[in-house]
């Protein structure tokens, strides 16, 4: 039945159904025909996922960060990192990621995030005589950071569906998601250099005007820290945490900011339920396929294959390299919600820390949105600033070999992730 459901999943893919409707139909033979899984089975499945508490942070985080982009704070964040990094060489691509970094502590998605970069930075990029290919990769796979950094749509969903503490994965995702900074950082500016792109600003700051600036973003700023404070010190839990973010989006937006009016709230209200409908329903089809690959019982066939491997270095490789390849052709939504209940428990039993591989598990999904041949990410942004496929393939390179070798080195120091929630829980 599972080698049916693949293929039918495949040629769904490649025809360019929807994956919500790839995954309803490919997963219909299971209980269409015979009692392999009665109808019934498949909408108790369906129903069933969506009345999860932890899930509630899905929702919140997408109306919080679709606020937050109403009120003025994504502005002042990009003249913060403006001041931040537009010296250097490359000086708008260099802000693109040092935003992206800012913005993971509000928006949680990387597509979400990527989209708005390439609106809100691509054109003054192009203007300035960067190519479509650099122009494009830089904020596409800054856009990576975003969705590391608290609060992370992709870690909530991890931990509902793994059984692993949100709160731990979200304090887990600070470290790599600074680390990510500084290796797209360098990346970025290697190719400026190479291709002569000058700085943005023509002589660094001042302290005054960075502090000037930062007293401007200041609420914005202290959000994530607001965050980590409240996981530390158990004000709220994860799923809670998602209600906070849209009350200090409200007070910040009406009382202190005051750009948030009637009309640019129910944009982002419309905005979050579109935004909403589209993961749920990518989570409710999810389950039913989910519930016909544990009657095959795929997971311990998983397991005991991967255990054969014998060491647990090997079994964490060739898990990454088959998350790396499915990352190359599903949505991560999708990988999060299938591919991690099959493969976790093999890591687990080779001793790996579940907070760990869940952050190294989700940066690199995420990453393969920026991989041929079907990169969300990737084509979301070349759509927008319509730069071709090619040349963007052209210019990953070196942002690729980066990322290969970063989250290498981050599956293999387990500190690397554990080190905030094991100090502050």
């Amino acid at each position: 039945m599972l080698t049916l459901i693949g293929i039918l999943f495949t040629i769904f893919l490649v025809i360019n159904l929807p994956v919500a409707f790839a995954l309803a139909l490919a997963s219909s033979p299971a209980f269409l025909f015979g009692d392999y899984m009665p109808p019934s089975v498949a909408i108790e499945r369906m129903y069933g996922v969506t009345q999860s508490f932890p899930l509630l942070a899905v929702p919140f985080f997408i109306l919080g960060g679709n606020l937050m982009n109403t009120t003025g704070i994504t502005e002042r964040l990009l003249q913060f990192a403006r001041l931040l990094t537009g010296w250097m060489a490359g000086g708008l691509a260099q802000v693109a990621v040092v935003l992206s970094m800012l913005m993971g502590g509000i928006c949680g998605s990387a597509v979400a995030d990527a989209a708005m970069e390439a609106r809100l930075l691509g054109p003054a990029m192009l203007k300035r005589g960067y190519s479509k290919g650099y122009t494009a990769c830089a904020i596409a796979f800054s856009s990576v950071i975003t969705a590391t950094i608290p609060p992370s749509i992709g870690l909530v969903l991890f931990g509902f569906v793994n059984e692993v503490s949100v709160g731990k994965l979200l304090l887990g995702g600070v470290v790599p998601g600074i680390l990510m900074t500084g290796v797209i950082m360098g990346v970025t500016g290697y190719l400026a250099h190479k291709h002569g792109y000058q700085p943005e600003l023509r002589q660094k700051p001042t302290l005054r005007e960075l502090g000037v600036s930062a007293k401007q973003c200041f609420w914005a700023l202290m959000f994530p820290i607001f965050l980590l404070a409240g996981f530390r010190f158990g004000a709220f839990t994860a799923t809670e945490a998602g209600a906070i973010v849209v009350l200090y989006a409200l007070v910040v937006g009406v009382a202190i900011y005051r750009e948030l009016t009637w009309k640019t709230f129910m944009d982002a209200v419309n905005h979050s339920v579109n935004d909403t409908g589209m993961v749920m329903l990518i989570i409710i089809m999810a389950a039913a396929l989910g519930h016909v690959i544990i009657l095959e019982q795929a997971p311990q066939a998983f397991g005991e294959l991967l255990i054969s491997f014998g060491n647990a270095y090997v079994t964490l490789f060739v898990v990454l390299f088959i998350l790396f390849v499915a990352g190359m052709i599903m949505e991560a939504t999708v990988n999060v919600l299938l591919l991690t209940p099959l493969l976790m428990p093999a890591l687990i039993d080779q001793g790996w820390d579940p907070v760990h591989m869940g952050v190294v598990i989700v940066i690199l999904i995420t990453f393969g949105g920026n991989t041929p041949p079907v990169g969300v990410i990737m084509y979301t942004v070349c759509g927008i600033l319509k730069c071709s496929f090619e040349e963007f393939v052209k210019v990953s390179i070196p942002f690729i070999a980066a990322m290969v070798i970063f989250l290498s080195a981050l599956a293999v120091i387990p500190q690397s992730v554990l080190l905030l929630p094991n100090w502050l829980m």
